[in-house]
């Protein structure tokens, strides 16, 4: 621990949403150490930022190490490859996955993770790119009340709405949980938009409307946007959101509930992959319905 109550941070993973959330614990006065499996953007130097070779390395140079990566593979391998960080934690330190994965895989990291000597806490995320810019985002903590404690500082600097729900993995459940209300949304959004296009009303006006009765909601706000806009350049990419789908498919499968309208979102989703536009934001599942409709909701 450093001076005025800074930590020193590792950061891995600088994507779309790893870069903001890391930039804003640099501007909350934190030392930062860096690591990425693409280039790291040069603001990460100029904030004063240090660049390491590797996971390891992060870890041996931090005393708190935060991971931000696409999938639960990946996860492992940041913690557990030839250069990952358990190779280099000594006894004492914490480590924070904010990625969205297994719940099942996430106690297992957990456990191996504590018989190092060290902490563990699941805190994915929502709130999408602008809420990552913005450190605005929701978070959802697994773990021991020590670790969030000691973590809490860092989530006050990256968002808002944060929760510690219970131990090692609740945070991955309660993210699936999210997502499975925004999918079921989107979906419901682009029904209703398309509905209205299709009948030959302007969904522009139509979801300007809504967003002032009981139908208002978020997604209508923001995504209802992007589907009349045809904006769908990515803030959550379709195929991330596939990912979680199939986490809450697989989970609910081993649970024994059935959860019929996430496997229809999936499959629009799915849809939407493979006429090639897994890359585009979420919100672009109303391609799946324009398609199947031979409509579109606007003009491209």
């Amino acid at each position: 621990m450093t001076s005025n109550n800074t930590l020193k941070v590792g950061f891995i993973g600088l994507g779309i949403m790893g870069a903001p959330m890391a930039l804003n614990l640099r501007k909350a006065g934190h030392t930062l150490f860096v690591s990425s499996r693409g280039k790291v953007p040069a603001v990460f130097a100029e904030q004063g930022a240090t660049v390491c070779t590797n996971a390891a390395e992060v870890a041996r140079r931090a005393d708190v190490v935060i991971i931000m990566v696409p999938d639960t593979p990946h996860v492992e391998d940041v913690l557990f490859g030839e250069t990952g960080v358990a190779r280099a934690l000594a006894r004492g330190k914490l480590v924070i996955d904010m990625s969205s994965i297994s719940p099942m895989a996430t106690k297992q990291f957990a456990q191996k993770i504590n018989a190092l000597g060290c902490e563990y806490l699941d805190a994915p995320v929502s709130g999408g790119e602008v809420g990552a810019k913005a450190a605005s985002l929701t978070i959802m903590v697994g773990g021991q009340p020590t670790a969030f404690e000691r973590a809490k500082p860092l989530f006050e600097a990256m968002g808002r709405n944060i929760t510690l729900v219970g131990g090692n993995g609740d945070g991955q459940t309660t993210k699936v949980a999210n997502q499975i209300i925004v999918a079921l949304n989107i979906e419901a959004v682009a029904e209703a938009l398309l509905f209205a296009s299709k009948a030959g009303a302007d969904p522009a006006r139509v979801r300007q409307a809504l967003m002032g009765g009981f139908a208002a909601s978020r997604i209508l706000e923001v995504h209802g946007e992007r589907m009349v806009k045809r904006t769908f350049s990515p803030g959550f990419r379709i195929e991330l959101h596939q990912k979680d789908l199939n986490l809450a498919l697989q989970g609910a499968k081993e649970l024994g509930v059935s959860l019929p309208h996430t496997a229809s979102a999936a499959q629009l989703m799915q849809s939407c992959a493979a006429h090639g536009m897994a890359g585009l934001d979420h919100s672009a599942l109303c391609r799946s319905l324009e398609m199947m409709a031979g409509h579109e909701i606007a003009p491209g």
